[in-house]
């Protein structure tokens, strides 16, 4: 018999995740924008857990074939109002320039419509983390968040993307001063967050590029990596950990709590589970990942794509209101 998936508080899922990594117990846990609201999965490699998932080629999902043959296929039904998004963005412009933030994080959501059920696109979407919450929500994320292997924490911020198929597109994304700007405020922001729970922290690769895959098309992405050790006898108690380090740095920006707070008043609908974080715990090593390229049923019982990109004072409202439009696709 399928298992209801139970929804907990964020203070439950904390003492979940200590008592379930101190144990060495698999599991997959995950978590809302807004650190309101989590669940826990304890028998995750079980079909009927009340889940979907793939961490990397693991998960639950392998041997559940398409229902059809068919590609999935995703039409906008609505994409956000110009003049809607350029009050946020006015927002948000407004509060970098009083000194609020050096870098925030604006996210919307586009309607759209599926000729297929959510698990079908599961199946047929390419990426290294993908999570399906049956009929409520997906992502097909390609950012991973933190990865601990004994005293050893990673995180890899991801910031920065661009049409693969441009002319010197790769020189283009890597000279590009605003995206330049960008990641280096990321990459400090999360040096700050992994100091905070580890020491010896230094950032191992900066600013490499991964092609990504998508039904528009490739796209090239920088991401860097940053690393850090943790407490003798402490690197399971992933509660402790993980949580304080939420919401990641990447979908936020600079300096965390400010911009959050900024967020806050200018977006005009809420994230929900986009841009949360969910991992796998396989009894040794624990995985996790921020939750973009998702597709989420509003409580208008409508599906909405949310996407976004980062701000800063020399951002241009056109320029971000087209990228966030760009960012709409399912991959393959």
């Amino acid at each position: 018999m399928k298992r209801q998936l139970s929804i907990i508080p964020f203070t439950e899922l904390k003492t979940q995740m200590n008592d379930l990594g101190r144990s060495r117990t698999p599991f997959v846990w995950g978590v809302d924008y807004d650190c309101r609201r989590g669940f826990v999965v304890d028998n995750p490699h079980s079909p009927d857990c009340g889940i979907l998932w793939d961490v990397r080629g693991r998960g639950n999902s392998h041997g559940c074939k398409p229902h059809s043959e068919a590609l999935p296929h995703m039409r906008v039904a609505a994409h956000p109002e110009r003049i809607a998004y350029g009050r946020m963005f006015d927002t948000v412009m407004a509060g970098l320039r009083r000194g609020d933030s050096f870098l925030a994080n604006l996210t919307a959501r586009t309607e759209v419509e599926c000729q297929c059920g959510l698990d079908t696109i599961f199946r047929y979407a390419k990426a290294p983390y993908k999570l399906l919450l049956p009929n409520e929500f997906i992502c097909f994320s390609p950012e991973p968040f933190v990865r601990i292997s004994g005293v050893r924490i990673s995180t890899y911020p991801m910031k920065g993307t661009a049409d693969a198929s441009l002319p010197d597109a790769e020189s283009l994304l890597m000279e590009n001063y605003k995206e330049m700007c960008e990641h280096y405020t990321i990459v400090d922001l999360m040096r700050n967050d992994l100091n905070s729970v580890s020491r010896d922290v230094r950032v191992e690769r900066f600013r490499y590029l991964e092609r990504i895959a998508t039904s528009r098309g490739e796209i090239f992405q920088t991401s860097s990596e940053v690393t850090g050790v943790l407490p003798e006898g402490k690197e399971y108690d992933f509660g402790d950990i993980i949580l304080p380090m939420l919401p990641a740095g990447s979908i936020t920006g600079a300096p965390k709590e400010a911009t959050v707070s900024l967020i806050g008043c200018a977006e005009d609908s809420p994230r929900g589970w986009y841009t949360g974080v969910f991992g796998y715990f396989d009894g040794e090593e624990m995985e996790s990942a921020v939750m973009i390229r998702c597709i989420q049923r509003g409580d208008d019982r409508r599906l909405y794509f949310h996407s976004g990109g980062g701000i800063t004072v020399n951002s241009n409202c056109e320029e971000e209101y087209e990228e966030l439009i760009a960012k709409v696709y399912l991959t393959r």
